[in-house]
């Protein structure tokens, strides 16, 4: 499996940027109708609907543009919120399964996602899952990776792909961290640091198929609240 510092280093070309401060509907559209985008001189606040439990609360915010191959993806990120429940997650390069309500191209049936039930995410998309800042129970954080969807043999929840990672210290509120998500080949990795804290995850998702384009989405769970800053995806 190729190291991530090689990883890095390759030929990467940019072909999103967005430092967070300028109008988000320029490049972005929200699942969630409880939802509120704000850009901030710091950067792009995410605000998930404050009901707990109410599906009608959590969101998803994607990419307009779609991107093809593999892709890096990096972020300032900045925990807002104090729940020390729920999860956030980004989905990469997210596709429908193409079946007849759920065209490959996401945005065709958004009214079926104003109410962003996550059965319907993992249920009908072809996408890459990374869950951050999740939480199972208090002081107990989690990083782990999904491939969607679910199909006749496969349920949620063999939809994980190992290993999962427990209390990685990370993802505190207040605390400025840098994301670097790659996605090569058969191989994907997440790097978050915040200065005095690094953690690194990988995982093989060669026992699916590969993913060649799609769109990146944010998603928070009800209540949840986060800052996103100098977003760049880039790809080879």
């Amino acid at each position: 499996m190729p190291e991530f510092d090689e990883l890095k280093m390759l030929d990467w070309q940019t072909a999103f940027e967005d430092d967070g401060t300028g109008d988000w509907r320029d490049g972005w559209f929200l699942d969630g109708a409880r939802a509120t985008v704000d850009n901030t001189l710091e950067g792009m606040v995410l605000s998930a609907g404050p009901i707990a439990g109410d599906h009608g609360s959590h969101c998803v915010l994607w990419t307009k543009a779609t991107f093809e191959g593999d892709v890096k993806i990096e972020f300032d990120y900045c925990r807002l919120d104090t729940i020390f429940k729920f999860v956030n997650i980004i989905y990469i390069q997210a596709t429908g399964n193409g079946d007849a309500q759920h065209h490959e191209d996401i945005r065709t049936w958004s009214d079926l996602r104003v109410i962003p039930y996550m059965r319907t995410y993992y249920n009908h998309m072809k996408t890459l899952h990374v869950s951050f800042a999740a939480y199972d129970e208090p002081d107990r954080d989690y990083v782990r990776a999904r491939r969607y969807p679910t199909s006749d043999d496969l349920a949620f929840g063999d939809l994980a792909l190992p290993p999962d990672s427990f209390e990685t210290g990370l993802f505190e509120p207040g605390v400025p961290h840098r994301f670097t998500f790659i996605k090569h080949g058969d191989t994907l990795m997440f790097q978050a640091s915040n200065g005095e804290r690094s953690g690194l995850f990988t995982w093989d998702t060669s026992r699916f198929d590969r993913l060649t384009r799609g769109r990146i989405g944010l998603r928070h769970m009800a209540t949840r609240c986060s800052r996103y800053a100098n977003l760049t995806i880039s790809t080879l």
